[in-house]
């Protein structure tokens, strides 16, 4: 049985090369509309006429000549010889810039098929393009495809297949005669991948950007010169000094409104379900004889805290994942880093970080991994710190709740959710805020250094597609996150039920710790029942609001209040004012990071020592910020 062929798929970041690899495969890889998607090599199988083929999906690069992380990944790979052929997607909007990176791998495997994507766009905008001059002046097979379409690879299949049963072509001649200056000869002892990415010099790449300049001068053909005044004018809007930033803004009160909006319905019909599943559970385990003690331990500890995290955070990330999703899918967020650059340049922190940091919103954890797009590891690990400086989709129920019953709960309906929308959009902004602050500190301490430069592509606005958003955002980033979460919270289920159950001197554990606690809480603005339920809700934070009622009731498990109503007057009753209120959300935004992120943070880092930095910074930013709101507090009371 012949041995599967191996074959890369390389090209220009977002040129679609993850979502031709998803369509021969039929694999999920995470794709977007913005550069620095794939950080890692994606593996998967597909079949043409007489070939068995690993497709390896490598991260988009703009030349062999690499510079950061993800694009050393494609070089070695390409270099090493492993790929048997070499499909180089290119964007028929913008083929000359794509087609330098293809002259380069011609020099180093002559098994190259030209493919040609987004044919679909390109015929939108009036350009057309000449396959068969393509193929002349290159000496290789050249394929228009739109990726997202199966119909549309049927003949790139049959190319692939042609081009593993012949022989490689020898290219030689052709480099001698239109590639290499007149001066130069071919260096033919090019052997390791290191040798041959070397041969590439300066002078060399210049000459293969003015070869590439020709080759796409005589194969396309632009019918309509102004295809691109729409997005110009759209990126003069949404990029400008003036508008930009209001917009950004915007969008982001937007989202959470909607978030706000929609939520709490669904997470009702949740919370029902599993007390009536919790009836059901308990009733099964009373019937096979499981001691009282035991019981408890299961079902009002590691089930009630893992049904609470599940009713609570997955209806907000359900709704929130698919927007960020959208604006990912139509190429709003490269602009949001291209706004945001300036500041962080400022920082002396790197522009992408805009991106991670947006990422964040949703899953702290989601936005370390996403630092892997930083190239320098200065900048990278400045991203990782700061990352959790902004609230991610945990910390929003706690925020909202806080804010309708003591900030906007006058108002009603649609009035109330505007408010409470505005007010959270004022929180975030305060998050982004610190996570210059920060940045900025570490990049003049414990991390010095300038700021790196980094190629920022602006691609194209794209019509987003609603079923592929809603499985990338539920599959992909929902579920996957929450899967994470609820590894965390029945352990942590646990050890809540055990702190609020075994007694020591006639008083539980949870209350001793809430009493030794209360000095310094009572400094911050806060007691100490708040600052241990933010302690035990490092599994998961939407279970900080649930521990704080249950130490206030001392029930011994988690309880939920039936309205808002009742919910103040219980925190009223317990010593909450507004101040109080308010430096709980400021602790809740700026704290510690969740188990999961911290997690995702050593496994991102390696290092304990980072880890621990990424636990220290935001709380001590929390701390002082709460004595200082505090303290202004208590002096504006006694006015």
């Amino acid at each position: 049985m012949e041995a599967a062929k191996t074959v890369a798929i390389a090209g220009n970041p977002n040129v679609g090369k993850s979502t031709l690899f998803n369509t021969l495969t039929g694999m999920h890889q995470h794709t977007g509309n913005w550069a620095g998607k794939t950080v890692a090599n994606a593996h998967g199988c597909c079949r043409t006429q007489n070939h068995t083929c690993t497709l390896v999906d490598i991260p988009g690069t703009y030349s062999l000549l690499a510079h950061s992380a993800e694009e050393e990944i494609a070089r070695d790979f390409l270099c090493t010889g492993k790929a048997d052929a070499v499909i180089v997607v290119c964007d028929a909007t913008c083929l000359e810039r794509n087609l330098n990176l293809t002259l380069q791998i011609l020099k180093i495997n002559p098994n190259v098929i030209l493919c040609v994507n987004l044919m679909d766009e390109a015929e939108k905008k009036g350009i057309s393009v000449n396959f068969s001059v393509l193929s002349d002046s290159l000496g290789i097979p050249a394929v228009g495809i739109c990726a997202r379409k199966k119909k549309s690879v049927k003949n790139l299949l049959h190319t692939l297949d042609t081009v593993l049963s012949s022989t490689p072509t020898d290219l030689t001649s052709f480099y001698t005669a239109s590639l290499i200056p007149h001066n130069q000869e071919a260096d033919s002892s090019m052997d390791a991948g290191a040798d041959k990415v070397a041969e590439i010099e300066i002078t060399d790449v210049n000459n293969l950007i003015k070869t590439a300049e020709s080759i796409a001068a005589k194969a396309v053909t632009f019918h309509n010169p102004y295809y691109r005044e729409k997005d110009i004018r759209l990126d003069k809007f949404l990029t400008s000094r003036l508008t930009g930033y209001p917009v950004m803004i915007l969008l982001l009160a937007v989202i959470f409104w909607l978030t706000i909006s929609f939520s709490n319905y669904p997470s009702t019909l949740l919370s029902n379900l599993f007390n009536r599943l919790e009836d059901g559970l308990s009733a099964a385990l009373f019937y096979i004889g499981i001691p009282l003690w035991l019981h408890n331990l299961l079902v009002l500890g590691a089930y009630r805290v893992l049904s609470w995290v599940v009713a609570v955070m997955l209806p907000p990330m359900a709704i929130f994942f698919p927007l960020f999703t959208l604006l990912e899918d139509m190429g709003y967020l490269p602009r949001i880093a291209y706004n945001l650059d300036h500041c962080f340049k400022g920082c002396h922190a790197c522009g992408k970080q805009a991106l991670t940091m947006c990422m964040g919103f949703g899953c702290n954890a989601a936005g370390v991994v996403g630092c892997r797009i930083i190239d320098s590891p200065r900048e990278r690990l400045i991203a990782v710190l700061t990352n959790s400086l902004v609230p991610c989709n945990g910390r929003f129920p706690l925020l909202i709740t806080l804010s309708v019953m003591f900030f906007t709960g006058a108002a009603t309906g649609i009035l109330q959710s505007a408010a409470s929308a505005l007010l959270l959009t004022g929180f975030i902004l305060l998050g982004v805020g610190m996570t210059f602050l920060a940045s900025r500190l570490l990049s003049v301490t414990v991390l010095k250094g300038l700021p790196s430069s980094f190629v920022l592509e602006l691609p194209p606005y794209r019509r987003p597609q609603p079923c592929r958003i809603l499985l990338r955002s539920l599959l992909d980033r929902t579920l996957f996150v929450l899967g994470r979460a609820a590894l965390v919270a029945a352990p942590a289920g646990i050890i809540i039920w055990l702190a609020a159950n075994i007694t020591v001197s006639g008083s539980t554990l949870l209350a001793l710790c809430a009493g030794f606690l209360e000095p310094f809480a009572r400094l911050m603005g806060l007691d100490g029942v708040i600052l241990i339920a933010f302690i035990l809700g490092i599994p998961a934070n939407e279970i900080v609001l649930p521990i704080i009622l249950m130490a206030y009731l001392s029930t011994g498990s988690l309880v939920e209040m039936k309205s808002l109503t009742s919910l103040h007057a219980l925190l009223a009753a317990n010593g909450w004012t507004p101040v109080t209120a308010l430096c709980t959300m400021l602790f809740s935004l700026l704290h510690w990071p969740c188990a999961t992120t911290l997690m995702t943070i050593k496994k991102e880092t390696g290092s304990l020592k980072w880890t621990l930095a990424a636990f220290l910074l935001p709380t001590l930013f929390g701390c002082v910020i709460c004595i200082l709101v505090n303290g202004i507090g208590s002096l504006l009371s006694c006015i």
